[in-house]
């Protein structure tokens, strides 16, 4: 009996590797503002347990700092013959396949870090308000090059239904 998560090995395109940067940043934000948080409930507030929560805060934060790297690199997609099959995740890895011809929306969003860096994030809408599928970290140009192509796909195989 074959696997029936029957996945193909080679042929996946990768985010940029400037997208690093983007999670690297946001990380970066995440903490100082939750940092600043619990700085102020522990020093303004008084509250003696908020340093727990400021050491705790600092060292999710450097965890997070260590793992965007592989984070990054684990996010990618490939292109099949009815279906555009995305996937991320390290420990818990996440497959999702969106069947051509049931995309309604593909959507290009820059966020200001990603707009600096000249990336883009692809985000697909389809009928199943659980798909919730978004390619982040394309430069720009490949971005609407994807957009274009998908929106043309979708078109076709729509027109066959």
């Amino acid at each position: 009996m074959p696997d029936r998560l029957d996945l193909p090995v080679e042929g996946w395109k990768r985010v940029s590797p400037k997208y690093v940067v983007v999670v690297i940043v946001g990380s970066l934000v995440s903490g100082a503002v939750m940092s600043a948080i619990a700085t102020v409930l522990w020093l303004v507030a008084g509250l003696s347990w908020a340093w727990i929560a400021l050491v705790a805060l600092v060292v999710i934060t450097i965890i997070q700092l260590i793992v965007a790297p592989r984070r990054a690199r684990s996010i990618g997609y490939l292109m099949r013959e009815d279906d555009l099959l995305f996937r991320r995740g390290i420990m818990y890895q996440r497959f999702v396949s969106v069947p051509y011809g049931r995309m309604q929306l593909i959507d290009i969003n820059r966020g200001p870090v990603g707009r600096m860096l000249g990336l883009a994030d692809l985000k697909f809408v389809t009928a199943a308000a659980s798909t919730g599928v978004s390619i982040p970290g394309l430069p720009e140009a490949d971005a609407g090059a994807l957009r274009d192509r998908l929106v043309e796909l979708a078109e076709s195989r729509r027109a066959g239904l």
